[in-house]
């Protein structure tokens, strides 16, 4: 099944002993455009603060009670190492992380696969006595969020298309699928879908993704509905028309 993210912002993250708040965000790699963790915006009884929550803590999602369930507990979170949400995320944030949670490591391992899927890599020294590379410190480039990205404008290859409103995600594996294009003034604001596997470039300074598309492709591709379920279906058709 595929789902919309702007379907699970403001849904509950509940720990194993009460609530830790709504869904805020979400940051995906966009070497394999896989959500690596959901922000959680805390309630003020644990520490008011948005928090990074890996989606290996993750248990199955109650899609009908609007819940996404972890094996944390509210303390384990409360004490959990301050990360600046609004600032980029340092590949040492990631390490307090992990180690704070005694999560494994997905990085620099050649790992392609996603959260709760496939088996983390076996390293061969654990998380905490890996020396930290030079790179530790510095910005990790491939770790966006995606409220940073929605608004990029959308270019074809023979123009500005629309924006980006959204993302589609497959519950099963994590890994975004489809990015919702608002075609605003071009195509009477439809909206469409586009694949991942046509983006060729990504622009973060200008804020603009290239797609491998022509506007008539664009235009020619199934509507998208948001208030019906995103089905397998639904998407062939999208994949077909590409």
């Amino acid at each position: 099944m595929l789902h919309t993210l702007n379907d699970m912002i403001g849904t509950t993250i509940r720990a194993t002993d009460g609530s830790l708040g709504p869904v805020h965000d979400f940051y995906f790699d966009d070497s394999t455009w896989t959500i690596r963790y959901m922000v959680a915006d805390t309630d003020a009884a644990l520490s008011g603060r948005k928090v990074l929550i890996g989606l290996v803590a993750l248990g199955t999602p109650d899609w009908q009670s609007e819940t996404f369930s972890v094996n944390l507990t509210c303390e384990q979170v409360r004490t959990s190492p301050a990360v600046d949400t609004e600032k980029p995320v340092f590949r040492q944030h990631e390490i307090d992380l992990h180690l704070h949670y005694s999560w494994p490591a997905y990085w620099d391992a050649g790992y392609g696969g996603t959260f709760g899927i496939t088996p983390y890599p076996l390293f061969e020294k654990p998380l905490e006595e890996q020396e930290p590379s030079s790179s530790a410190n510095e910005e990790n480039p491939h770790l966006r969020s995606t409220r940073q990205i929605t608004g990029y404008h959308i270019h074809a290859t023979d123009g500005v298309i629309g924006h980006c409103t959204d993302f589609i995600v497959d519950e099963e594996t994590w890994e975004i699928a489809y990015l919702v294009i608002e075609t605003g003034n071009w195509f009477m604001g439809e909206k469409v879908l586009v694949a991942v596997k046509w983006i060729n470039n990504i622009q973060w300074s200008d804020d603009c993704i290239y797609v491998n598309l022509s506007r008539t492709m664009v235009k020619s591709s199934p509507e998208f509905d948001p208030s019906k379920t995103v089905l397998r279906t639904y998407s062939k058709d999208v994949y077909d028309n590409g």
